[in-house]
């Protein structure tokens, strides 16, 4: 929750130069350098942040660079931006761009579900678009992932990877596009369990109470690094923190450990997206920035995007995985790449169910 706040672009402008208003909600939205232009009339995609901001390396992060990716595919997009510095902005930003006439309004994160089901209910014929939440309105677009699948993956990865015979996890806030990664890498790790004859703990959630560790955050690093400690201490030599960019100061921590643990990321390529590359094991992804891209170009090319069917990813359309080991490729053993290779394409053959209270459902 859930890749991957410092991408600072060009402050926006509308026509006749008024500064995009952000109110009392921190920040103005940011534009990208070659929105604007001159010509005809751009369709202008406008993506609210959650709390953890653009440079999550994490949800927010990965959203933004759909809209981009959007960008470079069609000049005639324009895209901005403004970041929530806390949940009582959400309706207000929301409302901020629907006055300000775009065309495409995304809201990042489970969190804005409420604020923008109210939004969209009072501007039935704006369209609107969702990461990781499906408010059921007919105008808002939900884009949700099946990450409990790749998170299975990590699971046993975890399990196949662990010398002290504990693993762990913690989250941000137990809501569901947190605790499905939570779920998943727990069956995972039960999956290798009795595949093996082993008994390799997880510590810092129980999937049969939906307990465990949180931050109650997904910003403060030293929140995220005083949980991973205390699984740490408890005997966890691998970690998978849930809590966007808190999950940070684990990451930090691990790759100053000098190898007592190491760290399974969530949402984006956390060698790609975080300076901690060297105790990241691998990452599972959340392929945000392909369903926002081409949810942004199919709009923009006049298609009326529903709440149903949305878009729901999964192993099998690689709207979920599980990044490459990079500094870890050499030390995961061969064999234990054969049986997460072959965990894929069983759970995208229906061969291995996977499940999660927390699965979105299309």
């Amino acid at each position: 929750m859930r890749s991957v706040r410092g991408m600072r672009i060009a402050s926006a402008f509308v026509a006749g130069g008024l500064v995009l208003g952000a109110a009392a909600c921190g920040e103005a939205p940011d534009d990208d350098n070659n929105a604007g232009g001159t010509g005809g009339k751009k369709y202008s995609a406008c993506m609210v942040t959650d709390v953890g901001g653009i440079d999550d390396k994490s949800f927010n992060t990965s959203a933004w660079k759909g809209l981009q990716e959007a960008q470079k595919e069609n000049g005639d997009i324009e895209i901005k931006n403004v970041q929530s510095k806390a949940e009582a902005d959400y309706e207000v930003n929301l409302k901020g761009f629907v006055n300000q006439k775009c065309d495409f309004i995304l809201a990042v994160g489970g969190l804005m579900s409420d604020a923008t089901k109210a939004a969209a209910q009072a501007n039935p014929n704006q369209q609107f678009a969702i990461v990781d939440a499906n408010p059921g309105v007919d105008n808002i677009y939900p884009m949700q992932f099946d990450t409990a699948q790749a998170a299975f993956q990590a699971g046993y990865l975890a399990a196949g990877m662990s010398k002290t015979g504990k693993v762990g996890t913690y989250g941000g806030l137990p809501i569901p596009p947190v605790t499905i990664f939570m779920d998943g890498f727990a069956d995972g790790v039960a999956y290798y369990n009795k595949a093996k004859s082993k008994n390799v703990q997880v510590l810092g959630w129980d999937k049969a109470t939906q307990k465990g560790s949180f931050t109650n955050d997904f910003v403060k690093q030293d929140e995220g690094k005083k949980v991973s400690d205390a699984l740490v201490a408890q005997g966890a030599d691998i970690v998978m923190p849930v809590a966007g960019g808190a999950g940070l100061g684990t990451t930090a921590a691990a790759k100053a450990s000098g190898g007592k643990y190491s760290v399974v990321w969530v949402d984006v390529d956390g060698c790609e997206s975080t300076p901690d590359c060297s105790a990241i094991v691998t990452t599972v992804v959340k392929n945000i920035p392909e369903a926002v891209k081409e949810a942004v170009l199919k709009a923009a090319g006049g298609e009326k995007l529903q709440s149903k069917p949305g878009f729901v990813g999964t192993l099998a359309n690689t709207g979920v995985s599980i990044a490459p080991y990079h500094d870890f490729d050499s030390k995961v053993p061969a064999d234990l790449k054969a049986e997460v290779d072959k965990i894929k394409a069983d759970i995208s053959a229906g061969t291995i169910t996977v499940t999660s209270k927390a699965q979105p459902t299309k």
